[in-house]
């Protein structure tokens, strides 16, 4: 109990430190963020989106570009502190650099063949390509006016520095990077404040997210028609419902409310450019809660509760603790990866948070099976054939999600690990959506083997049932004599029709038992 206490505390830890490192998404702040040493150069990374082109292009007026259509990224109060102790000195410019991902080879360079370095060397400086101190760049062979590359320098004595307000127009459809860049060694405390806004034509939602809001307005109507069928059935046959069915009920409920709630923070997002905290975090812990139950539902079928035994037993216990461990892991994962975020996590953050995710999944996935195997076996040996039956279609529809899965699985290490600058973020958005739709795929298959019917309860646990299967398996006594006295013996036509009568119901019942 303290163990659980324990975990609980430290989710909830982890939950105050989403709300307080915060990135707005497309409207990045910047607050107080400091410079750090990347090669010989420092480096403040503003923010990589996919944008697509404008849908009007008038160069004319590229520093104006905020009309309906318009594709830009705007900076907005973009300022520079430095310290005291160097305020006198008239140092090198800092430079905001604006580039597309395919022209990345464009910033720095090398002589010789040697190191990259991002900032000019007094070897680069020799050669004449470039003045020592400044930040290398030249233009792309694609579009001679890119990288786009806007400096500001700090005059005697001055302890802030502004870079004057600016609009770009994105004429063609790119991941974009934006890096704030020096090269001054007497500025290793200097930190910027302000922020930039990015948008895409039809609204501010970073362009690997666009599909997604399309995608979740789709789900939550198939979830509609879903919720539509089995809501009509429950009510029909509410009298032949089984705990099962509840649990699928609650199932289909939360993929309902977790549709709609990425829906809407998609809508919200596109319509205001700020990520909103609050239904982005009802969204992830919907969709976790989901998850779990569904996850914990299965394992329980799978263990045959409700159809060849009526509890858990001692197993209860261990049930719910990995389903706790499993919602805490991937609430904190999809917290970190969902609430603000709009780039990538690094590999390493990414990894330690996936894992565990990862191996609780392994463990269900292993023990769902180990006790699918046991049940089909106890369901054969009771020769319950209409249940065995609906578990071997079940274990069907799990076996090919779970190979399907395996093979995502294998096709998404490929993606990322071809795609390290994110090139082919405008197919991103289907790895994703995948998994939500192979998810609701085997809620379908659920549904239409347990939904609820008329002779709904003939799937369900009967204790007396079972007691009679018990006695039929140990009893060695297979003929009963007739406990008909001699004066009752009927004649012969009599005899037939009543062997005919016996042997009808004595049918009816065995069909029953193995049911």
């Amino acid at each position: 109990m303290l163990k659980l206490k324990d975990s609980l505390f430290l989710f909830l830890l982890l939950c105050v430190g989403c709300f307080l490192f915060i990135v707005e998404a497309s409207v990045h702040q910047y607050r107080g963020e400091r410079f750090v040493t990347k090669g010989n150069a420092f480096v403040v990374h503003g923010g990589s989106e996919g944008i697509y082109s404008s849908l009007t292009i008038n160069p004319k007026e590229e520093d104006d570009a905020s009309g309906i259509g318009d594709s830009y990224i705007r900076f907005e109060k973009i300022t520079f502190r430095r310290t005291d102790e160097f305020s006198n000195f008239s140092l090198h410019p800092i430079h905001a650099i604006v580039f597309e991902v395919e022209d990345r080879e464009t910033i720095g360079g090398s002589a010789y063949g040697g190191q990259r370095a991002v900032c000019c060397s007094a070897d680069l400086a020799k050669l004449g390509v470039c003045s020592q101190g400044e930040v290398i760049h030249r233009p792309s062979t694609n579009n001679p006016s890119w990288p786009q590359v806007f400096h500001v320098a700090f005059n005697r004595d001055e302890l802030v520095a502004t870079l004057p307000s600016k609009s770009i127009q994105i004429t063609k459809t790119g991941m974009y990077n934006l890096y704030f860049i020096h090269c001054n060694l007497n500025l290793t405390d200097l930190i910027v404040e302000g922020k930039t806004v990015w948008k895409n034509p039809t609204g501010y939602l970073p362009g690997r997210m666009a599909p997604l809001m399309n995608f979740y307005g789709f789900m939550s109507l198939a979830f509609v028609i879903l919720g539509i069928f089995w809501f009509s059935q429950y009510a029909r046959f509410w009298r032949e419902v089984f705990p099962l069915q509840n649990c699928i009920t609650l199932v289909i409920t939360l993929g309902m409310f977790e549709m709609a709630l990425w829906y809407f923070e998609y809508a919200e997002f596109n319509e205001t450019g700020i990520r909103p905290t609050g239904i982005t975090m009802w969204a992830v812990t919907f969709g976790t809660v989901k998850r779990t139950v569904a996850r914990i539902i299965i394992l329980m079928v799978s263990m045959g509760y409700g159809v060849v035994r009526p509890t858990l037993g001692g197993l209860t216990s261990k049930v719910i603790m990995l389903g706790v461990t499993f919602f805490l892991a991937s609430e904190v994962l999809e917290l970190v990866e969902n609430v603000g975020a709009v780039s990538d996590l690094s590999g390493k953050a990414r990894l330690f948070l996936v894992l565990p995710v990862a191996i609780l999944d392994a463990f269900f996935i292993l023990w769902i099976f180990t006790s699918l195997s046991a049940t089909l076996n106890k369901l054969q040996a009771r020769r319950m054939m209409v249940k065995l039956d609906v578990y071997r279609k079940f274990t069907n529809a799990l076996v090919v999600a779970v190979i399907v899965s395996v093979g995502w699985i294998c096709y998404e290490l490929y993606f990322k690990s071809s795609d390290v600058y994110n090139e082919h973020w405008q197919n991103a958005w289907i790895i994703p959506a995948f998994w939500q739709f192979l998810s609701f795929s085997l809620l379908c298959v659920i549904c239409a083997l347990w939904a609820p019917a008329q002779n709904s309860m003939r799937y369900a646990f009967s204790r007396e049932m079972n007691e009679e299967f018990d006695k039929d398996v140990t009893s060695l006594t297979l003929i009963r004599p007739s406990s008909l006295p001699s004066k009752d013996v009927l004649d012969a036509p009599e005899a037939r029709l009543a062997q005919r009568n016996n042997g009808t119901s004595n049918g009816d019942l065995e069909e029953d038992k193995r049911e």
